[in-house]
């Protein structure tokens, strides 16, 4: 049996994407194309790979089957290009990241600028989601996350500062109304602006620790909102007086130095550790991710 490799991919990328209009903006072909090469690979199998109606095109059990065992193939095919690639003078190719909002907003700003000058023939694609995720299920070749437990093939790599914590405040305004809190506890009395996971989970409680003492707060308050796109919501009721905000210090850190917010609390905020670079170890690393890898760690011995 002879089968097209551009089909497969084809078949691959409407999966993926859940569409043939999806997967054409997520491949850069059109939907008219996809079709085509799809239904030239269920020819060529003799066997339907997708049920399609006027609202979804969803795989059959023979199209699971084979994007569950081809679509790993076709990672490595692409991956021993990569590798092969790696030989040329410069790194070329595509780059797929899976990150946080935060990491996109407060760690990668300072570092894809300078990687993309550094190499101009990769093209970087950020794809943004807050739950852990299976890179190469998601179609991506890194992923970053923070302070989570990888899997035993996964190998992490340090991105970003370091040591961060988690910061309370609120406008001047506000304070100037209800009082500037002294202890954590205190905050029980406030109004608290929320946010929620995407697993529905509040994140709450709120935890503070001083000198060895911990407190946790299990706030509330009129606003709560997706963690992630949604954060800026937050911050920007927090300046307009609406209440108090937890997030990323560095999410907030313009906002004090402009006065639109007041830290309150500081000498209890938590730490905790800054986020990684993860990919799969159980592959070849492709040529554009492995000039990222270098890149970043040589960011974070200059820091």
């Amino acid at each position: 049996m002879k089968v097209d490799l551009g089909d497969l991919n084809a078949f691959v990328a409407v999966a993926r994407a859940g569409g043939f209009r999806e997967g054409a903006r997520a491949s850069g072909s059109s939907a008219s194309f996809l079709s085509e090469a799809v239904r030239r690979l269920e020819a060529d199998l003799g066997v339907r790979l997708f049920n399609r109606t006027t609202r979804s095109v969803v795989p059959t059990e023979a199209g699971k089957g084979l994007l569950e065992r081809l679509g790993p193939a076709l990672t490595e095919v692409e991956s021993a290009l990569d590798v092969v690639n790696g030989f040329r003078d410069r790194p070329a190719g595509s780059l797929r990241l899976n990150v946080p909002v935060s990491a996109a907003r407060l760690v990668l700003p300072a570092i894809v600028p300078p990687f993309l000058a550094a190499y101009p023939d990769i093209r970087l694609e950020v794809i943004t989601e807050e739950s852990f995720v299976d890179v190469l299920a998601a179609g991506c070749d890194a992923g970053i996350r923070y302070d989570e437990r990888l899997e035993q093939d996964m190998i992490a790599v340090p991105i970003g500062p370091r040591v961060q914590r988690f910061a309370t405040a609120a406008s001047p305004d506000y304070l100037d109304r209800h009082g500037r809190p002294q202890h954590p506890s205190e905050l029980l009395r406030h109004a608290c602006l929320l946010g929620r996971f995407a697993s529905g989970a509040l994140t709450t409680p709120w935890e503070f620790e001083r000198e060895g003492e911990m407190v946790r707060v299990d706030p509330s308050g009129p606003l709560i909102v997706r963690v992630g796109g949604a954060t800026d919501l937050t911050v920007d009721a927090a300046i307009a007086g609406t209440g108090v905000v937890c997030v990323f210090e560095d999410w907030l850190r313009p906002h004090f130095e402009s006065g639109a917010l007041e830290p309150i609390l500081e000498p209890w905020w938590q730490r905790f550790s800054g986020p990684f670079l993860y990919y799969p170890g159980r592959r070849l690393v492709p040529a554009p991710l492995r000039a990222f890898i270098d890149f970043v760690k040589a960011s974070t011995k200059q820091a």
